[in-house]
């Protein structure tokens, strides 16, 4: 018989539970019954369930517990209610009140405002503050107070098994300072399905079989009258889930890869950068509209940052008059309050500018790279990102041309699976020529601008540098280039942070 058959296959865990499952569906009550402890028991509800001998439902409930408070009113008794005991049917002082009671000064407050909302005391002032009994407060004097009963409840208690009257005790306690606190506990509960029930009734014997053999059961001879486990091969179980990278961390490190196969070394740097590195550096005017709030997220504090006094009368000269690049510059005043002004890097040129600065003569030819996370104020939507990540890259050669540049992107687009590149005429305020970086979407059939390159210009390297040499210079965006291979047709599901399909995504293997 197929119940003969999935009985045989019953570990000892599955023998223990299953047949409280009649008695009891909660969790702790299943634990507390086998004798097992809690992760046995949730073993063995899986296993029971994959059997469809069992069912596990999951809620999240309201948990009520007590507070400080709540556990010391639980022991003495609710302030009010000694207070109002207090009372004789003459007025009565509230300091002698206080005293007779053991309230402090906020507790005495308290009462003061729950009793005579209530009204069940009166106050009188002369000379000192009185307190009487109302009518009221003499029948509520002989009574159990309904909040009384619910504190003395054996914690934790859950919300939705309060009756209606219990409800509105609980919504009055929950109100008051540290008497009662709120949990959300997820509740486990289980329940025999028709063939788990046939199973029991069809007997179990909790010790009717062995799970394995050991020395003792051999030496004792014990298995003799017992039946080994049986295990059935053709039972479905769970989709275990191993711990892995974020497949956005595998593209990071897929791509940092194939820069350092290709010889370039890895730039790395501060996401708090001062305007001078992100901006003037890079001979980006102080009246560039990059510059407005509404493109940059700028820093409260601290406000401004220090510069480099070395190279600061240099990128001074470049903007106001070329310094010694054959340049007219930009020919306005330069004001380095404006460069000193903290802000959350906007691209990781501002990388490829320090590591410029760094460099000597002797130190050519140098290939870097970075991949790291910059930030632009953008409008979030379907294809832009406030925090995205950007690969940037710059080749520092005095034989160095066009050419080259597009022979490193096309090498670095294959790689990642685009073999047609396109580079088209742009515009771009630190480099001369620039470009934009197309590749062919093989699945939409279309060209997608994925970033911009060029060469940078003479007025940006050699204040940096202190000679002219070309530098070749790319930044492209992350996001935008894994989006075909994920199958990402939104670029805020790249960050959604859904486990279920953090769980299904393949692994970059391109």
């Amino acid at each position: 018989m197929e119940i003969d058959r999935i009985i045989a296959t019953l570990h000892t865990y599955e023998r223990k539970v299953l047949p409280i499952l009649k008695e009891t569906s909660r969790f702790e009550d299943i634990a507390s019954k086998t004798g097992l402890q809690k992760v046995e028991v949730m073993r063995a509800l899986q296993w029971l369930q994959n059997k469809k001998l069992a069912r596990i439902d999951k809620q999240l409930k309201e948990q009520i517990i007590l507070d400080e408070n709540g556990i010391k009113y639980k022991k003495n008794g609710l302030p009010e209610v000694k207070f109002l005991r207090e009372i004789s049917d003459n007025p009565i002082s509230l300091e002698s009140i206080q005293k007779q009671a053991n309230l402090g000064k906020q507790e005495t407050d308290i009462c003061l405002g729950i009793l005579r909302a209530m009204g069940a005391i009166q106050i009188k002032k002369n000379g000192s503050l009185t307190i009487q009994k109302t009518e009221i407060g003499k029948r509520l004097s002989g009574k159990v107070w309904p909040e009384e009963i619910f504190l003395q409840k054996d914690f934790p208690i859950y919300a939705s098994d309060l009756s209606n009257d219990e409800k509105l005790v609980y919504n009055s306690l929950k109100k008051r300072h540290k008497i009662l606190r709120i949990n959300i506990a997820k509740i486990i509960t289980a329940f025999p399905l028709e063939l788990g029930k046939k199973a029991i009734e069809h007997g179990i014997g909790e010790d009717a079989t062995i799970d394995r053999l050991t020395p003792e059961i051999i030496k004792s001879g014990a298995w003799k009258n017992k039946k080994l486990r049986s295990y059935d091969v053709r039972i479905n179980v769970p989709n275990i889930s191993g711990g892995r990278l974020h497949f956005v961390n595998q593209a990071i490190q897929y791509i940092k890869r194939i820069w350092l196969d290709m010889g370039f070394k890895e730039m790395t740097g501060n996401l708090v950068q001062t305007s001078f590195w992100d901006l003037d550096a890079l001979f980006v005017p102080q009246d560039h509209p990059a510059r407005d709030m509404q493109d940059t997220f700028y820093i409260k504090d601290p406000k401004y940052g220090k510069l480099p006094e070395s190279i600061v009368k240099k990128v001074r000269a470049a903007h106001e008059n070329g310094y010694t690049t054959r340049s007219k510059g930009w020919k306005y005043k330069w004001l380095e309050e404006i460069a000193k002004e903290n802000l959350l890097r906007t691209h990781n040129t501002v990388l490829s500018a320090q590591t410029i600065a760094k460099l000597r003569k002797e130190d050519l030819p140098a290939k870097f790279f970075s991949v790291g996370k910059v930030f632009r104020n953008e409008t979030l939507s379907w294809k832009s990102l406030f925090e995205f990540t950007q690969v940037e890259g710059i080749v520092m050669d005095p034989n160095a041309n066009f050419r080259h540049l597009k022979g490193y992107l096309k090498e670095f687009f294959e790689k990642m699976g685009f073999p047609d590149v396109r580079i088209r005429p742009a515009h771009f305020a630190f480099t001369e020529p620039s470009a934009e970086v197309d590749v062919f979407h093989p699945i939409k059939k279309q060209w997608i601008e994925l970033g911009g390159s060029g060469i940078f210009r003479p007025e940006m390297v050699k204040p940096l540098l202190g000679f002219e040499c070309p530098v070749l210079a790319w930044g492209l965006g992350m996001e935008r280039t894994i989006m075909e291979y994920y199958d990402i047709h939104d670029i805020r599901e790249i960050y959604s942070n859904d486990l279920k399909k953090l769980r299904e995504i393949k692994i970059w293997m391109k």
